[in-house]
């Protein structure tokens, strides 16, 4: 899961990187004078020329200078109009869902990446140094919940960071339309979250006919302890299902005012629901922790439970299980469609 960076970019190894550099830059530079100046007497003869295309370039250019600022939950930050190298630490996902790649996808050793994005871009572990981010030069750096006040300064040394409002981050529409503000296309927010909400409104009609009130939990089976956590209808990653699906949940779920709750094997026996989606904490059904951790399901009170001697319980992949972005909500609610009103 997600862990807070706390680290503090090192004045050493910045003034390394800048010097490296400025080394490349030197590389060759007697030869590269002389092509410099070519093509600086070319531009020249283009501008002249054509005084329309130098024209849109330099509006261009001043486009792309242009700052906004924006409030984040720390404050008031001055972003650029127009980014374009932009890093979203746990904001891949609506990066991508608005056609915007992120410079990095961020990474945590004991979790693991966001594998449904299928992004091809440099991995940035977040519990280490700040430097893999560094070095990927972002004009703009977006964070939500997951980087506290620490190490939101340590970003903003990097570049303009804009750590969004604790108010919006239980609502990933909400995170939808301020990411795509701060990209600087708003209408594409817009187009994107009204397809996204007629996607919901279709399911929702198909799945009040086909299933209707009976109930339905949503299960994490932790491998390396071996044991089971509820999720909660407040649960961030899953509460979509209930709110927005209008799934009716288990009253065990509908109670609960944690996120999520470890159960215990007395508590797992009231787990009456009617559906049961199941999810392991990390890596995939096949590992060989997780084989492991199944034998649980082998467990006679398991066994015993309403879904499992039905034939509904339904085993999904964790990572967009275990994000609230716009594109794994999608993705929650198509293996939902498959499963409930195939």
């Amino acid at each position: 899961m997600k862990k807070r960076q706390s680290a503090t970019i090192k004045t050493g190894a910045l003034a390394l990187i800048l010097a490296f550099g400025a080394a490349l830059a030197g590389c060759g530079a007697d030869t590269d004078t002389k092509t410099a100046a070519a093509d600086d007497t070319a531009a020249a003869q283009t501008a002249a020329t054509d005084p329309q295309n130098n024209s849109a370039e330099s509006d261009t250019q001043a486009a792309e200078g242009e700052t906004r600022v924006v409030k984040g939950e720390f404050g008031d930050v001055t972003i650029p109009a127009h980014p374009q190298r932009v890093a979203g630490i746990y904001m891949e996902d609506y990066m991508v869902a608005l056609g915007v790649t992120p410079v990095v996808q961020w990474y945590h050793p004991s979790w693991g990446i966001q594998d449904y994005l299928n992004l091809d871009v440099p991995q940035f572990d977040i519990t280490g140094s700040p430097e893999a981010l560094l070095a990927q030069q972002p004009d703009l750096i977006m964070v939500d919940g997951g980087a506290d006040q620490a190490a939101y300064e340590t970003y903003s040394k990097i570049a303009p960071t804009y750590r969004l409002p604790e108010s919006m981050l239980q609502d990933s529409k909400q995170i939808l339309l301020a990411v795509a503000d701060a990209l600087g296309m708003p209408e594409k927010g817009e187009e994107v979250l009204a397809a996204y909400e007629k996607t919901v409104a279709d399911d929702k009609a198909k799945l009040r006919e086909k299933v209707g009130d009976e109930t339905v939990a949503v299960v994490r089976l932790n491998g390396g302890e071996k044991t089971m956590a509820l999720f909660g209808i407040k649960n961030r990653y899953t509460g979509s299902l209930f709110s927005e699906l209008g799934l009716t949940p288990h009253p065990l779920v509908g109670e609960m005012e944690d996120f999520q709750q470890v159960v215990s094997e007395e508590g797992l026996a009231d787990l009456d629901a009617d559906h049961i989606f199941i999810f392991p904490a990390s890596g995939d059904w096949e590992s060989d922790e997780n084989k492991e951790a199944e034998k649980i399901l082998d467990r006679p009170v398991w066994q015993s439970l309403k879904a499992v001697q039905s034939g509904h319980v339904y085993k999904v992949e964790r990572s967009y299980w275990q994000s609230g972005g716009i594109r794994a909500n999608l993705l929650k609610f198509e293996d939902v469609m498959k499963h409930l009103a195939p």
